[in-house]
């Protein structure tokens, strides 16, 4: 196999397991596709892709839980996204690829130790707090597609909030916020006509997951969904070392 063939069988890969996760929990397909991606095509081109990939299952989706969300929480979340996204473009454009994965590596491995630790808060996040984590959110998306780690992090932590509704919140978040770090996005040089052939072929696996992981969703109980987000992120650190 030639090493264009193994590169792309690489992408089409992770798109497929990225979508059934991303299906199954509402988050986790940067997470999962990111680090290998960025293996191969580097950091940059593993963002771009992203988006390409999943804005239109992003919209898609997040109409569909548009009725279902809590937009009081929703709504601060991208307020403050849209503040810091253009910062975390600025530095995905700008830093050393290798940097840009070790502190990768580093920012989803401090989310499962937040998550590990047990802390929980027991109230109604506040305006400020919910504006500060859309902030990281913005960042995080905008420097290595990671928008969705802080979220995830901010509503597994919560004791009041199930698995159902985090998912509609992550999915009407996403659709939003998409459509804004597309615009941050082509503004940055991250999104290219290159890029966009590159893609095209990702869309059918990528979609296969998202449907068999909505369907496995269904079948699973609050407690198992955290194990398996968890897990998730867990196996997004080990991908995302750049030992190799």
């Amino acid at each position: 196999m030639s090493a264009e063939a193994a590169s792309m069988a690489a992408l089409l890969a992770a798109a497929l397991l990225g979508g059934l996760v991303r299906g199954f929990t509402g988050f986790g397909f940067a997470m999962v596709f990111v680090p290998l991606a960025a293996s191969v095509v580097g950091p940059a081109a593993a963002v771009g892709l992203i988006w390409i990939v999943d804005a239109p299952f992003a919209l898609w989706l997040g109409l569909l839980s548009a009725r279902h969300a809590v937009w009081r929480e929703v709504v601060p979340l991208l307020v403050g996204a849209a503040v810091s996204l253009p910062v975390g473009v600025w530095l995905l454009t700008g830093l050393d690829p290798v940097v840009v994965r070790w502190v990768t590596a580093g920012t989803i491995l401090a989310a499962l130790a937040a998550l590990a630790s047990g802390w929980r808060y027991r109230t109604a996040p506040s305006v400020p707090l919910s504006v500060t984590v859309g902030a990281a959110s913005g960042l995080a998306s905008g420097f290595a597609g990671l928008g969705g780690l802080p979220l995830a992090v901010f509503w597994l932590a919560s004791q009041s909030a199930e698995a159902a509704q985090v998912r509609h919140n992550l999915m009407a978040y996403f659709a939003l916020s998409t459509l804004l770090s597309g615009v941050v996005f082509a503004g940055g040089g991250v999104l290219t006509a290159e890029r966009v052939w590159l893609a095209l072929p990702l869309l059918v696996p990528y979609g296969l997951g998202l449907v068999a992981g909505a369907r496995l969703f269904h079948r699973a109980s609050d407690a198992l969904f955290r194990r398996i987000a968890y897990a998730v992120i867990l196996a997004a650190v080990c991908l995302a070392l750049p030992l190799r």
